[in-house]
């Protein structure tokens, strides 16, 4: 059998104590100190075990990062001087969409390699805004037996980025009679993407670089951005180029397999100078999610084009942009899937999304939607200890010092995240019975939405809603 893709982990301890949920305050006047064993010693998640050296610096409360609020340390302490509560430092970071609890577990990932677990199981609302409102069908999850994933057989998570031929022809001899393109491969459906805020320096960008070769993805960039230091990462790079200053590229663009130009009416005709500078380059055009364009319409026209993909950008919190009442990406995505559909162009063009994947489950939701694969930015910060604290915008300095980091620690840290990711994906993938991610392209059939079951088993009793509710 061939070679099983993996991607290898190594613990990253975090730098810079993480931002934990939780504290932990305890009356130690009145502790035992008889105990055979403390509490803490018996966490069953060893959550303490890197906790005793704010102990020892007499630093109170004691935060913890990884707690999974199983509630043990506090049931079993014999003294009942033990207790917990939020800490408020936690409810500071993030956002609405990247909230504290996605950057926790996004810091647990980078750090372990591993998927999080939950003691206390879920315990939040079962339907919210934007992809919280999809559900996914796994049913095959009851014969792990025939459908388990590790070592047990291969699921594929491989997608293309050049584009298919709408129809092979053959000679008399069997052989192909028509020109067939090289096929541009990657083994993840998921691409990075330079943030467009941060502390973006060169060890930064190094990082994601190296961690995007380690994994056999690719990155956009903008070709501005590509220094000479850079340029020995040209084939994981896809620069990023308009039409007006792609032609000072030339030298990018002779050591990269793709380019990403971005949209304007008519670009099509520009295409033809693009392959004039590098016969092989699979041609990739970004289209921005504006409430102001017929987005639909254009990726049809585009399918037309000499192009292989399209990528689709929709705003950090997946909504649409310049909309006073923005459309969540997953609504967008499928307006776009159905219509290349209906022109008969779906099959031979890829769509790659970008905006509002922030967690793995995220990943395949969308590519049942309608895409063939993802670029992420956000989630590469937060792996590399950011905490979307804006400070940087601002013009003040990065509390975590991101702008030093060394590229070895920060590439281990992204590659750590992608592996508790695809693990996550795969995990998904068999429990639905597929073998393969391409094959849940558009299979809305293995999902289940809000919206649909709202009107199909409600609206019978209680009518349509008057007032939809908010849910991207």
């Amino acid at each position: 059998m061939p070679k099983k893709y993996t991607i290898n982990t190594k613990a990253a301890p975090p730098k810079f104590y993480p931002v934990g949920k939780y504290a932990t305050i305890e009356f130690r006047e009145n502790c035992a100190g008889s105990c055979k064993e403390c509490v803490k010693k018996k966490c069953v998640y060893d959550i303490f075990k890197d906790n005793y050296l704010h102990m020892s610096k007499m630093e109170e409360p004691e935060y913890l990062y990884t707690c999974n609020s199983c509630f043990r340390c506090i049931q079993e302490c014999t003294k009942g001087i033990f207790s917990r509560v939020i800490n408020p430092e936690y409810r500071e970071i993030g956002d609405e969409y990247w909230t504290p609890d996605v950057l926790g577990r996004t810091w647990y990932q980078a750090h372990t390699g591993s998927i999080p677990v939950s003691g206390s199981g879920y315990r939040g609302p079962f339907v919210g805004k934007g992809f919280d409102s999809m559900w996914t069908d796994m049913s095959e999850i009851v014969r792990p037996t025939r459908d388990g994933i590790h070592g047990r057989e291969y699921i594929n998570t491989c997608i293309e980025l050049s584009r298919r031929p709408e129809r092979l022809a053959f000679n008399e001899d069997g052989l192909l009679a028509v020109e067939v393109k090289p096929i541009l491969e990657i083994p993840l459906p998921i691409l990075f993407q330079q943030p467009d805020f941060g502390m973006l320096s060169k060890e930064v960008l190094i990082s994601m670089l190296k961690a995007a070769d380690t994994i056999g993805t690719k990155m956009f960039v903008n070709a501005y951005d590509v220094y000479e230091d850079l340029m020995s990462f040209g084939p994981v790079i896809i620069p990023l180029v308009t039409k007006n200053n792609f032609q000072k590229y030339p030298k990018l663009l002779a050591g990269v397999d793709i380019v990403e130009i971005e949209y304007t009416p008519g670009i099509e005709r520009v295409i033809g100078s693009l392959k004039a500078m590098n016969e092989n380059l699979v041609i990739c055009v970004g289209l921005s999610l504006r409430a102001d364009l017929d987005y639909a319409k254009i990726c049809v026209e585009l399918s037309k084009a000499d192009i292989d993909t399209i990528h689709v950008y929709a705003d950090a919190h997946g909504r649409e942009m310049n909309s006073d009442n923005p459309r969540f990406i997953k609504d967008m995505l499928r307006d776009i899937h159905l219509a290349l559909i209906d022109a008969a162009t779906r099959q031979q063009i890829n769509i790659i999304v970008s905006g509002g994947i922030c967690m793995a489950e995220h990943v395949n939701k969308i590519i049942i939607c309608g895409a063939d694969g993802v670029a992420i930015d956000q989630s590469l910060l937060v792996a590399m200890e950011c905490r979307l604290c804006d400070r940087c915008k601002n013009n003040l300095p990065c509390p975590v010092s991101f702008e030093d980091i060394d590229p070895e620690y920060g590439s281990n840290r992204i590659i750590n995240l992608m592996g508790a990711w695809r693990n996550q994906i795969l995990e998904m993938l068999g429990a639905m019975g597929l073998r393969e991610v391409r094959r849940l392209r558009g299979e809305v059939g293995r999902s289940m939405w809000f919206e649909d079951l709202e009107k199909e088993n409600f609206a019978p009793i209680f009518g349509e809603r008057k007032v939809s509710i908010d849910i991207g």
